[in-house]
C-alpha cells in the first residue's frame, strides 16, 4: 500500500522539545534509515512520485518504527482503561446500553453514551500525545507518536486530527471493526507503518526503547 509523502513545511517544534528530531547519522553509520528505500516507486534522491528533489529520509534522526503489534496491544489496553471510565460514568448517570425486560436483554446502543465515549476518548488522546506523544498503553510498551516531518511532539491541532479519525467512527457506528482497520493499515503500509488517522495527521509511531 502508499504512503502519503512528508509535508514540505510546517510548524517547527519548539526548542525545548526533547523530541526534536536528531541530525541524520554519518554516512556509513550502519543506521537502517541512512539510505532509505524510494517510496512509490520513485529512484533514491529523487521525488516520491518520480518527479522532482526529494533529498532527505523523514525517518532520519528517529528511534526506529515501533512494531505493529506492539502499537496494537497499546491500543487495547487504551481502550480498556477509557472503557471502564466510560462504564463508570454512564452507570452514575443511568445512562445504560442494555435494557433488561425478563429474560430477554434488548440491545439498546444509547447515543448518549456513544458520544460520551467519542469524548473522552479524543480528549484522553489529545491531552497526554500532545503532552509526551504517549498514552499510558504507549507508554507502558516503549513508544511514542511524533510528527513525521520533524520528530517533534504533535500538535493539539495534530492529535485532534488523529484521533477524531480514529474514534469518532468507533463511537457511533464501526467500533472495533474501524479500530482494526485504521490501525491495521499500519501492518501493510510503507515506508512509515502509518494508520489510516496517522496518515491524516502526518504522524508515526516510533520506539523509546
Amino acid at each position: 500500500m502508499s504512503s502519503e509523502p512528508p509535508p514540505g513545511s510546517g510548524q517547527q517544534p519548539p526548542d525545548d522539545d526533547p523530541f526534536r528530531k536528531q541530525p541524520p547519522p554519518a554516512e556509513g553509520s550502519g543506521s537502517p534509515y541512512s539510505t532509505p528505500p524510494p517510496p512509490y516507486g520513485g529512484t533514491p534522491g529523487g521525488d516520491p512520485y518520480g518527479g522532482g528533489s526529494y533529498p532527505t529520509d523523514p525517518l532520519a534522526g528517529m528511534p526506529p518504527l515501533a512494531p505493529s503489534g506492539r502499537r496494537t496491544l497499546a491500543r487495547i489496553i487504551d481502550m480498556i482503561l477509557v472503557v471502564i471510565v466510560v462504564g463508570l460514568i454512564t452507570w452514575g448517570l443511568g445512562v445504560n446500553e442494555y435494557d433488561v425486560n425478563g429474560d430477554n436483554m434488548q440491545y439498546g446502543k444509547s447515543l448518549a453514551q456513544s458520544a460520551l465515549a467519542a469524548l473522552l476518548y479524543i480528549a484522553y488522546d489529545t491531552v497526554l500525545i500532545t503532552r509526551s506523544g504517549q498514552t499510558l498503553g504507549k507508554k507502558w510498551l516503549g513508544m511514542r507518536v511524533a510528527n513525521l516531518e520533524n520528530g517533534s511532539t504533535p500538535s493539539v491541532q495534530n492529535t485532534l486530527i488523529r484521533s477524531a479519525v480514529l474514534w469518532i467512527p468507533f463511537a457511533f457506528c464501526c467500533a472495533c471493526i474501524w479500530t482494526a482497520i485504521s490501525g491495521g493499515w499500519s501492518y501493510f503500509d510503507k515506508p512509515y507503518k502509518q494508520g489510516l488517522h496517522d496518515k491524516a495527521a502526518k504522524t508515526v509511531v516510533v520506539s523509546t526503547d
